[in-house]
Protein backbone atom coordinates (compact mmCIF):
# COMPACT_ATOMS: atom_id res chain seq x y z
CA UNK A 1 0.00 0.00 0.00
CA UNK A 2 1.34 3.41 -1.04
CA UNK A 3 3.15 5.14 2.39
CA UNK A 4 1.87 9.01 1.70
CA UNK A 5 -1.55 9.95 1.36
CA UNK A 6 -1.83 12.05 -1.78
CA UNK A 7 -5.10 12.42 -1.93
CA UNK A 8 -6.39 14.66 0.44
CA UNK A 9 -10.26 15.19 0.11
CA UNK A 10 -10.99 11.43 1.30
CA UNK A 11 -11.99 10.70 5.35
CA UNK A 12 -9.19 8.58 6.75
CA UNK A 13 -10.84 4.95 6.65
CA UNK A 14 -9.21 4.06 10.05
CA UNK A 15 -11.26 7.12 11.88
CA UNK A 16 -14.45 7.13 9.78
CA UNK A 17 -14.97 3.89 7.69
CA UNK A 18 -18.48 4.80 6.47
CA UNK A 19 -17.50 8.18 5.90
CA UNK A 20 -14.48 7.19 4.00
CA UNK A 21 -16.60 4.65 2.26
CA UNK A 22 -19.14 7.01 0.73
CA UNK A 23 -15.97 9.64 -0.21
CA UNK A 24 -14.25 6.66 -2.06
CA UNK A 25 -17.91 6.00 -4.16
CA UNK A 26 -18.24 9.52 -5.19
CA UNK A 27 -14.88 10.42 -5.54
CA UNK A 28 -13.77 7.35 -7.76
CA UNK A 29 -16.87 8.42 -9.67
CA UNK A 30 -18.78 5.17 -9.64
CA UNK A 31 -21.95 6.18 -8.48
CA UNK A 32 -23.75 9.80 -6.87
CA UNK A 33 -26.94 10.11 -5.03
CA UNK A 34 -30.17 10.48 -6.89
CA UNK A 35 -33.26 12.73 -6.35
CA UNK A 36 -35.26 9.44 -5.78
CA UNK A 37 -34.70 8.38 -1.84
CA UNK A 38 -32.54 5.30 -1.24
CA UNK A 39 -31.86 5.11 -5.16
CA UNK A 40 -28.47 5.77 -6.16
CA UNK A 41 -27.11 6.66 -9.86
CA UNK A 42 -24.43 4.29 -10.84
CA UNK A 43 -21.75 6.51 -13.26
CA UNK A 44 -20.45 5.04 -15.82
CA UNK A 45 -17.41 4.30 -14.42
CA UNK A 46 -19.03 2.16 -11.57
CA UNK A 47 -21.61 0.43 -13.90
CA UNK A 48 -18.01 -0.70 -16.13
CA UNK A 49 -16.94 -2.43 -12.98
CA UNK A 50 -20.68 -3.76 -12.73
CA UNK A 51 -20.56 -5.54 -16.81
CA UNK A 52 -17.14 -6.95 -16.10
CA UNK A 53 -18.74 -8.91 -12.96
CA UNK A 54 -21.66 -9.93 -14.87
CA UNK A 55 -19.82 -10.65 -17.90
CA UNK A 56 -17.65 -13.15 -16.16
CA UNK A 57 -20.43 -14.47 -14.61
CA UNK A 58 -22.96 -15.03 -17.40
CA UNK A 59 -20.35 -16.87 -19.67
CA UNK A 60 -20.37 -19.36 -16.44
CA UNK A 61 -23.77 -19.54 -16.42
CA UNK A 62 -24.13 -20.31 -19.92
CA UNK A 63 -20.96 -22.78 -20.14
CA UNK A 64 -23.52 -24.62 -17.28
CA UNK A 65 -26.16 -24.69 -19.69
CA UNK A 66 -28.40 -21.74 -18.37
CA UNK A 67 -30.29 -19.39 -20.55
CA UNK A 68 -31.28 -15.89 -20.06
CA UNK A 69 -34.59 -14.52 -20.11
CA UNK A 70 -36.59 -11.80 -18.20
CA UNK A 71 -40.22 -11.69 -16.28
CA UNK A 72 -42.31 -8.47 -15.78
CA UNK A 73 -41.11 -5.87 -13.22
CA UNK A 74 -44.43 -5.91 -11.66
CA UNK A 75 -46.45 -9.21 -9.88
CA UNK A 76 -50.03 -9.44 -8.79
CA UNK A 77 -50.63 -9.02 -5.00
CA UNK A 78 -52.56 -12.76 -5.89
CA UNK A 79 -49.14 -14.45 -6.37
CA UNK A 80 -47.15 -13.01 -3.11
CA UNK A 81 -49.88 -14.61 -0.99
CA UNK A 82 -49.71 -18.12 -1.98
CA UNK A 83 -46.11 -18.92 -0.54
CA UNK A 84 -46.92 -17.87 3.13
CA UNK A 85 -43.60 -17.95 4.72
CA UNK A 86 -42.20 -16.26 1.29
CA UNK A 87 -45.12 -12.99 1.74
CA UNK A 88 -43.77 -12.60 5.71
CA UNK A 89 -40.61 -12.61 4.80
CA UNK A 90 -40.61 -9.87 2.29
CA UNK A 91 -43.93 -8.26 3.46
CA UNK A 92 -42.17 -5.15 5.44
CA UNK A 93 -39.69 -4.40 2.17
CA UNK A 94 -42.57 -4.79 -0.81
CA UNK A 95 -43.46 -1.08 -2.74
CA UNK A 96 -46.83 -1.21 -4.16
CA UNK A 97 -48.59 -0.14 -7.21
CA UNK A 98 -52.24 0.75 -6.30
CA UNK A 99 -52.90 3.17 -9.12
CA UNK A 100 -53.00 3.65 -12.95
CA UNK A 101 -53.49 7.46 -13.62
CA UNK A 102 -56.68 8.47 -11.68
CA UNK A 103 -58.01 5.34 -11.44
CA UNK A 104 -57.46 2.53 -8.58
CA UNK A 105 -56.60 -1.37 -9.88
CA UNK A 106 -58.81 -3.85 -9.18
CA UNK A 107 -55.82 -5.71 -7.85
CA UNK A 108 -52.64 -4.29 -5.99
CA UNK A 109 -49.04 -5.18 -8.15
CA UNK A 110 -45.57 -4.93 -6.26
CA UNK A 111 -42.75 -4.37 -7.48
CA UNK A 112 -40.28 -7.78 -7.95
CA UNK A 113 -38.20 -7.95 -4.76
CA UNK A 114 -37.30 -11.21 -6.40
CA UNK A 115 -39.20 -13.13 -8.47
CA UNK A 116 -39.82 -16.88 -7.51
CA UNK A 117 -44.06 -16.49 -7.39
CA UNK A 118 -43.75 -15.64 -11.21
CA UNK A 119 -40.91 -18.10 -11.52
CA UNK A 120 -43.25 -20.37 -9.92
CA UNK A 121 -46.31 -19.68 -11.96
CA UNK A 122 -44.77 -19.76 -15.78
CA UNK A 123 -43.13 -23.51 -14.96
CA UNK A 124 -46.60 -24.60 -13.74
CA UNK A 125 -47.64 -23.73 -17.42
CA UNK A 126 -44.70 -25.02 -19.10
CA UNK A 127 -43.54 -28.16 -17.40
CA UNK A 128 -45.84 -31.04 -18.48
CA UNK A 129 -43.51 -34.21 -18.73
CA UNK A 130 -40.00 -35.34 -17.30
CA UNK A 131 -38.70 -34.05 -21.05
CA UNK A 132 -39.15 -30.53 -20.01
CA UNK A 133 -37.01 -30.50 -17.41
CA UNK A 134 -34.26 -29.46 -16.10
CA UNK A 135 -35.49 -25.54 -16.26
CA UNK A 136 -31.86 -23.42 -16.03
CA UNK A 137 -33.12 -19.82 -16.67
CA UNK A 138 -31.36 -16.48 -15.21
CA UNK A 139 -32.43 -13.07 -15.43
CA UNK A 140 -30.53 -9.86 -15.07
CA UNK A 141 -32.26 -7.07 -13.82
CA UNK A 142 -33.05 -4.92 -10.98
CA UNK A 143 -35.38 -5.22 -7.96
CA UNK A 144 -36.80 -2.86 -5.71
CA UNK A 145 -37.01 -3.83 -1.81
CA UNK A 146 -37.61 -0.62 0.51
CA UNK A 147 -34.78 -0.78 3.04
CA UNK A 148 -35.28 1.83 5.76
CA UNK A 149 -31.34 2.60 6.09
CA UNK A 150 -29.37 2.66 2.42
CA UNK A 151 -25.75 3.04 1.65
CA UNK A 152 -24.53 2.93 -2.13
CA UNK A 153 -24.17 -0.47 -3.50
CA UNK A 154 -24.65 -2.11 -0.20
CA UNK A 155 -28.30 -1.64 0.93
CA UNK A 156 -30.52 0.78 -1.80
CA UNK A 157 -33.93 0.42 -2.37
CA UNK A 158 -33.30 -0.34 -6.22
CA UNK A 159 -30.46 -2.44 -7.13
CA UNK A 160 -29.11 -4.38 -9.82
CA UNK A 161 -28.62 -8.04 -9.54
CA UNK A 162 -29.28 -11.65 -11.71
CA UNK A 163 -31.77 -13.88 -9.93
CA UNK A 164 -31.02 -17.56 -11.61
CA UNK A 165 -34.43 -20.06 -11.40
CA UNK A 166 -34.62 -23.85 -11.72
CA UNK A 167 -37.01 -26.51 -12.09
CA UNK A 168 -35.79 -30.06 -11.88
CA UNK A 169 -37.32 -33.54 -11.79
CA UNK A 170 -35.86 -34.42 -7.87
CA UNK A 171 -34.86 -33.15 -5.07
CA UNK A 172 -31.03 -34.29 -5.45
CA UNK A 173 -30.85 -32.22 -8.44
CA UNK A 174 -32.24 -29.13 -7.06
CA UNK A 175 -29.45 -29.16 -4.17
CA UNK A 176 -26.80 -30.23 -6.39
CA UNK A 177 -27.79 -26.73 -8.41
CA UNK A 178 -27.91 -25.10 -5.54
CA UNK A 179 -24.46 -25.99 -4.66
CA UNK A 180 -22.76 -26.19 -8.05
CA UNK A 181 -23.83 -21.86 -8.45
CA UNK A 182 -22.63 -21.46 -5.01
CA UNK A 183 -18.92 -22.87 -6.42
CA UNK A 184 -19.23 -20.71 -9.33
CA UNK A 185 -20.10 -17.68 -7.18
CA UNK A 186 -16.83 -18.35 -4.50
CA UNK A 187 -14.60 -19.24 -7.03
CA UNK A 188 -15.52 -15.74 -8.96
CA UNK A 189 -15.22 -14.20 -6.01
CA UNK A 190 -11.62 -15.57 -4.85
CA UNK A 191 -10.04 -15.77 -8.37
CA UNK A 192 -11.28 -12.33 -10.16
CA UNK A 193 -12.66 -10.44 -7.35
CA UNK A 194 -9.77 -11.42 -5.23
CA UNK A 195 -11.85 -11.68 -1.90
CA UNK A 196 -11.49 -14.80 0.03
CA UNK A 197 -14.74 -16.32 1.73
CA UNK A 198 -16.36 -18.64 3.98
CA UNK A 199 -18.49 -21.27 2.31
CA UNK A 200 -21.67 -22.88 4.34
CA UNK A 201 -24.99 -22.93 4.93
CA UNK A 202 -27.61 -20.24 6.37
CA UNK A 203 -29.21 -21.00 9.68
CA UNK A 204 -32.88 -21.83 9.86
CA UNK A 205 -33.48 -18.32 11.49
CA UNK A 206 -31.33 -16.78 8.75
CA UNK A 207 -32.41 -18.56 5.65
CA UNK A 208 -34.32 -17.29 2.26
CA UNK A 209 -37.88 -16.61 2.83
CA UNK A 210 -39.71 -19.98 1.58
CA UNK A 211 -36.38 -22.13 1.43
CA UNK A 212 -35.54 -25.54 2.67
CA UNK A 213 -32.17 -24.37 2.53
CA UNK A 214 -29.93 -21.34 2.09
CA UNK A 215 -26.14 -21.55 0.58
CA UNK A 216 -24.16 -18.67 1.56
CA UNK A 217 -20.60 -17.15 0.87
CA UNK A 218 -19.14 -14.36 3.34
CA UNK A 219 -16.59 -11.96 3.12
CA UNK A 220 -15.09 -9.95 5.40
CA UNK A 221 -14.73 -6.10 4.55
CA UNK A 222 -11.27 -3.97 5.96
CA UNK A 223 -13.04 -2.86 9.06
CA UNK A 224 -13.76 -5.93 10.32
CA UNK A 225 -17.85 -6.36 9.66
CA UNK A 226 -19.13 -9.60 7.44
CA UNK A 227 -21.14 -8.96 3.87
CA UNK A 228 -23.29 -11.62 2.56
CA UNK A 229 -22.09 -11.71 -0.99
CA UNK A 230 -24.49 -14.18 -2.66
CA UNK A 231 -26.84 -17.18 -1.42
CA UNK A 232 -28.39 -19.98 -3.71
CA UNK A 233 -31.72 -21.61 -2.30
CA UNK A 234 -32.96 -25.04 -2.54
CA UNK A 235 -36.48 -25.03 -2.23
CA UNK A 236 -37.04 -28.58 -2.64
CA UNK A 237 -40.86 -29.21 -3.93
CA UNK A 238 -41.89 -26.40 -1.34
CA UNK A 239 -42.92 -23.90 -4.27
CA UNK A 240 -44.55 -26.80 -7.04
CA UNK A 241 -46.97 -28.09 -4.37
CA UNK A 242 -48.34 -24.64 -4.28
CA UNK A 243 -48.01 -23.57 -7.50
CA UNK A 244 -49.16 -26.98 -8.56
CA UNK A 245 -45.80 -27.33 -10.21
CA UNK A 246 -46.53 -31.42 -12.00
CA UNK A 247 -44.88 -33.19 -14.65
CA UNK A 248 -45.14 -36.79 -15.63
CA UNK A 249 -42.34 -39.24 -15.11
CA UNK A 250 -40.62 -41.91 -17.13
CA UNK A 251 -43.14 -44.26 -15.64
CA UNK A 252 -45.58 -42.32 -16.32
CA UNK A 253 -46.40 -41.11 -12.79
CA UNK A 254 -47.25 -37.46 -11.56
CA UNK A 255 -44.48 -35.89 -9.54
CA UNK A 256 -44.35 -32.71 -8.29
CA UNK A 257 -40.96 -30.69 -9.49
CA UNK A 258 -38.48 -29.05 -7.17
CA UNK A 259 -36.50 -26.08 -7.67
CA UNK A 260 -33.72 -23.54 -6.89
CA UNK A 261 -32.84 -19.97 -7.25
CA UNK A 262 -29.64 -18.10 -6.13
CA UNK A 263 -28.34 -14.76 -7.17
CA UNK A 264 -25.80 -12.05 -6.41
CA UNK A 265 -25.68 -8.33 -6.79
CA UNK A 266 -24.00 -4.73 -7.13
CA UNK A 267 -23.21 -5.08 -3.29
CA UNK A 268 -20.20 -6.98 -5.18
CA UNK A 269 -18.80 -3.36 -6.20
CA UNK A 270 -18.79 -2.67 -2.81
CA UNK A 271 -17.33 -5.38 -1.27
CA UNK A 272 -14.55 -4.60 -3.88
CA UNK A 273 -14.39 -0.92 -2.48
CA UNK A 274 -14.67 -2.04 1.33
CA UNK A 275 -11.95 -5.12 1.01
CA UNK A 276 -9.41 -3.35 -1.24
CA UNK A 277 -9.40 0.33 -0.91
CA UNK A 278 -7.16 2.30 1.05
CA UNK A 279 -6.76 6.01 1.94
CA UNK A 280 -5.71 6.97 -1.75
CA UNK A 281 -9.18 5.58 -2.80
CA UNK A 282 -10.41 2.42 -4.75
CA UNK A 283 -7.97 -0.78 -5.62
CA UNK A 284 -9.49 -2.40 -8.61
CA UNK A 285 -8.62 -6.10 -8.86
CA UNK A 286 -7.42 -6.43 -12.71
CA UNK A 287 -10.19 -8.38 -14.11
CA UNK A 288 -13.07 -5.80 -13.22
CA UNK A 289 -11.21 -2.91 -13.83
CA UNK A 290 -12.78 -1.04 -16.81
CA UNK A 291 -9.17 0.63 -17.37
CA UNK A 292 -6.40 -1.55 -16.67
CA UNK A 293 -3.49 0.40 -17.48
CA UNK A 294 -3.88 4.40 -17.67
CA UNK A 295 -0.71 5.84 -19.88
CA UNK A 296 0.40 9.08 -18.48
CA UNK A 297 2.37 11.20 -20.85
CA UNK A 298 4.60 13.53 -18.76
CA UNK A 299 6.01 16.47 -19.98
CA UNK A 300 3.67 16.08 -22.63
CA UNK A 301 4.22 19.35 -24.13
CA UNK A 302 7.74 18.85 -25.37
CA UNK A 303 8.12 16.81 -29.32
CA UNK A 304 6.94 13.59 -29.43
CA UNK A 305 6.02 12.77 -25.92
CA UNK A 306 2.02 12.55 -26.87
CA UNK A 307 2.98 10.34 -30.22
CA UNK A 308 4.64 7.92 -28.36
CA UNK A 309 2.26 7.55 -25.70
CA UNK A 310 -0.62 7.29 -28.14
CA UNK A 311 1.38 4.31 -29.85
CA UNK A 312 2.17 2.52 -26.21
CA UNK A 313 -1.46 2.62 -25.83
CA UNK A 314 -2.54 1.33 -29.10
CA UNK A 315 -0.17 -1.46 -28.62
CA UNK A 316 -1.49 -2.24 -25.23
CA UNK A 317 -5.41 -2.35 -26.32
CA UNK A 318 -5.13 -4.99 -28.17
CA UNK A 319 -4.50 -7.35 -25.29
CA UNK A 320 -5.79 -4.91 -22.21
CA UNK A 321 -8.41 -2.33 -21.70
CA UNK A 322 -5.84 0.78 -22.13
CA UNK A 323 -6.26 4.20 -22.15
CA UNK A 324 -4.74 7.29 -22.18
CA UNK A 325 -5.03 10.47 -20.26
CA UNK A 326 -4.22 13.51 -22.67
CA UNK A 327 -5.80 15.84 -20.55
CA UNK A 328 -3.72 19.40 -19.38
CA UNK A 329 -4.25 18.43 -16.10
CA UNK A 330 -0.47 18.18 -14.57
CA UNK A 331 1.29 14.78 -14.11
CA UNK A 332 1.01 14.85 -10.43
CA UNK A 333 -3.21 15.72 -10.52
CA UNK A 334 -3.32 12.71 -13.01
CA UNK A 335 -1.22 9.82 -10.68
CA UNK A 336 -3.66 10.77 -8.08
CA UNK A 337 -6.63 10.70 -10.55
CA UNK A 338 -5.28 6.81 -11.52
CA UNK A 339 -5.00 6.06 -7.57
CA UNK A 340 -8.75 7.59 -6.37
CA UNK A 341 -10.02 5.29 -9.27
CA UNK A 342 -8.04 2.62 -8.30
CA UNK A 343 -6.32 1.82 -11.94
CA UNK A 344 -4.12 -1.39 -11.38
CA UNK A 345 -0.94 -0.06 -13.33
CA UNK A 346 0.26 3.13 -14.47
CA UNK A 347 2.96 3.88 -17.27
CA UNK A 348 4.35 6.88 -17.39
CA UNK A 349 6.21 8.48 -20.32
CA UNK A 350 8.57 11.47 -20.76
CA UNK A 351 11.34 12.52 -22.97
CA UNK A 352 14.04 11.02 -21.07
CA UNK A 353 12.14 7.35 -21.37
CA UNK A 354 11.66 7.60 -25.19
CA UNK A 355 15.14 8.59 -25.52
CA UNK A 356 16.05 5.37 -23.66
CA UNK A 357 13.67 3.44 -24.99
CA UNK A 358 11.42 2.80 -21.48
CA UNK A 359 9.00 3.44 -19.51
CA UNK A 360 8.07 3.92 -15.72
CA UNK A 361 5.16 1.12 -14.19
CA UNK A 362 3.27 1.86 -10.81
CA UNK A 363 1.32 -0.41 -9.27
CA UNK A 364 -1.74 0.06 -7.47
CA UNK A 365 -1.63 -2.12 -5.02
CA UNK A 366 1.98 -1.47 -3.19
CA UNK A 367 2.70 1.99 -5.54
CA UNK A 368 6.26 0.26 -6.85
CA UNK A 369 7.65 1.99 -9.39
CA UNK A 370 9.47 -0.67 -12.15
CA UNK A 371 11.78 1.03 -14.85
CA UNK A 372 10.69 -1.78 -18.07
CA UNK A 373 11.83 -1.61 -21.61
CA UNK A 374 8.90 -0.98 -24.22
CA UNK A 375 10.12 -3.89 -25.69
CA UNK A 376 8.26 -6.24 -24.52
CA UNK A 377 5.85 -4.19 -22.75
CA UNK A 378 3.03 -6.09 -23.34
CA UNK A 379 3.96 -9.02 -21.62
CA UNK A 380 5.30 -7.36 -18.68
CA UNK A 381 2.28 -5.75 -18.19
CA UNK A 382 -0.07 -8.82 -18.34
CA UNK A 383 2.84 -10.36 -15.73
CA UNK A 384 2.22 -7.26 -13.41
CA UNK A 385 -1.53 -7.46 -13.78
CA UNK A 386 -1.21 -11.15 -13.02
CA UNK A 387 1.16 -10.38 -9.73
CA UNK A 388 -1.46 -7.42 -8.26
CA UNK A 389 -4.28 -9.92 -8.67
CA UNK A 390 -2.13 -12.67 -6.49
CA UNK A 391 -0.89 -9.93 -4.08
CA UNK A 392 -4.56 -8.37 -3.82
CA UNK A 393 -5.80 -12.17 -2.68
CA UNK A 394 -3.26 -12.74 -0.32
CA UNK A 395 -3.49 -9.65 1.07
CA UNK A 396 -7.06 -10.24 1.90
CA UNK A 397 -6.52 -13.28 2.88
CA UNK A 398 -4.11 -13.00 5.46
CA UNK A 399 -6.26 -9.73 6.77
CA UNK A 400 -9.44 -12.02 6.94
CA UNK A 401 -6.88 -14.51 8.72
CA UNK A 402 -5.82 -12.17 10.92
CA UNK A 403 -9.32 -11.02 12.01
CA UNK A 404 -10.72 -14.18 12.87
CA UNK A 405 -10.75 -15.48 16.25
CA UNK A 406 -12.96 -18.47 18.44
CA UNK A 407 -14.99 -17.54 21.19
CA UNK A 408 -16.59 -20.06 24.29
CA UNK A 409 -19.04 -17.71 25.14
CA UNK A 410 -21.06 -15.07 24.85
CA UNK A 411 -19.68 -12.50 26.44
CA UNK A 412 -16.08 -13.68 24.83
CA UNK A 413 -17.61 -12.90 21.59
CA UNK A 414 -18.87 -9.63 22.18
CA UNK A 415 -16.18 -8.31 24.01
CA UNK A 416 -13.88 -9.41 20.59
CA UNK A 417 -16.09 -7.64 18.19
CA UNK A 418 -16.71 -4.37 20.37
CA UNK A 419 -12.43 -4.66 20.00
CA UNK A 420 -11.41 -6.45 17.00
CA UNK A 421 -13.87 -6.74 14.81
CA UNK A 422 -14.32 -9.46 12.60
CA UNK A 423 -15.45 -13.11 12.24
CA UNK A 424 -16.02 -15.63 15.41
CA UNK A 425 -15.85 -19.04 15.31
CA UNK A 426 -17.76 -20.60 18.10
CA UNK A 427 -19.71 -23.95 18.57
CA UNK A 428 -23.24 -24.20 18.57
CA UNK A 429 -26.24 -26.72 20.17
CA UNK A 430 -28.68 -25.72 16.79
CA UNK A 431 -31.47 -23.79 19.24
CA UNK A 432 -33.22 -20.87 17.98
CA UNK A 433 -33.22 -19.36 21.09
CA UNK A 434 -29.11 -19.64 21.54
CA UNK A 435 -28.88 -17.67 18.47
CA UNK A 436 -31.54 -15.08 19.38
CA UNK A 437 -29.82 -14.46 22.68
CA UNK A 438 -26.62 -13.67 20.81
CA UNK A 439 -28.17 -11.39 18.65
CA UNK A 440 -29.58 -9.63 21.62
CA UNK A 441 -26.71 -9.88 23.58
CA UNK A 442 -23.82 -9.45 21.17
CA UNK A 443 -25.54 -7.42 18.63
CA UNK A 444 -24.31 -10.10 16.39
CA UNK A 445 -25.89 -12.48 14.09
CA UNK A 446 -24.59 -16.29 12.62
CA UNK A 447 -23.01 -15.83 8.98
CA UNK A 448 -23.15 -19.49 8.33
CA UNK A 449 -22.72 -23.20 9.28
CA UNK A 450 -19.29 -23.42 7.46
CA UNK A 451 -19.04 -26.41 5.42
CA UNK A 452 -15.01 -27.06 6.70
CA UNK A 453 -16.25 -27.73 9.77
CA UNK A 454 -13.54 -27.23 13.19
CA UNK A 455 -13.95 -28.42 16.50
CA UNK A 456 -13.38 -25.04 18.62
CA UNK A 457 -14.81 -26.04 21.87
CA UNK A 458 -16.83 -28.68 23.84
CA UNK A 459 -20.13 -27.18 24.37
CA UNK A 460 -21.99 -24.51 22.82
CA UNK A 461 -20.90 -21.25 23.53
CA UNK A 462 -24.31 -19.86 24.48
CA UNK A 463 -26.26 -22.48 26.71
CA UNK A 464 -23.28 -24.90 27.41
CA UNK A 465 -25.39 -27.74 25.65
CA UNK A 466 -24.26 -30.38 23.08
CA UNK A 467 -23.02 -29.10 20.24
CA UNK A 468 -21.99 -30.40 16.81
CA UNK A 469 -21.53 -28.03 14.54
CA UNK A 470 -18.98 -25.06 14.57
CA UNK A 471 -21.05 -21.31 13.34
CA UNK A 472 -19.25 -17.99 12.10
CA UNK A 473 -20.75 -14.82 13.80
CA UNK A 474 -19.95 -11.72 13.24
CA UNK A 475 -21.66 -8.03 12.68
CA UNK A 476 -22.62 -7.46 9.20
CA UNK A 477 -23.98 -5.21 6.41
Amino acid sequence: MPAEKRVEKITDMNLDFPQWYTDVVRKADLADYSETGGCIIVRPYGYGVWELITAHLDAKFKETGHENMYMPLLIPESLLEMEKDHIEGFAPEVAWVTHAGNEELTERFYIRPTSEPLFSAHYAKRIQSWRDLPCLYNQWCTVMRWEKTTRPFLRGREFMWQEGHTAHATKEESLAEALMILDIYSNFCENVLCIPVIKGQKTEREKFAGAMSTYTFEALMHDGKALQSGTTHDFGDKFARVFNIQYTDKNNQLQYATQSSWGVSSRLVGAIIMVHGDNNGLVLPPGVAPVQLMVVPVAAHKPGVREKAEEIRARLAKTLRCKIDNTDHAPGWKFAECEMKGIPLRLEIGPKDIENNQCVLVRRDTGEKITAPLDGIEKTATALLEEIRLNLFARAKARQESQTFTAQSVPELKQILDTTPGFVKAMWCGADACEVRVKEEATATSRCIPFTQERVGETCFVCGGTAEKMVVWSRAY
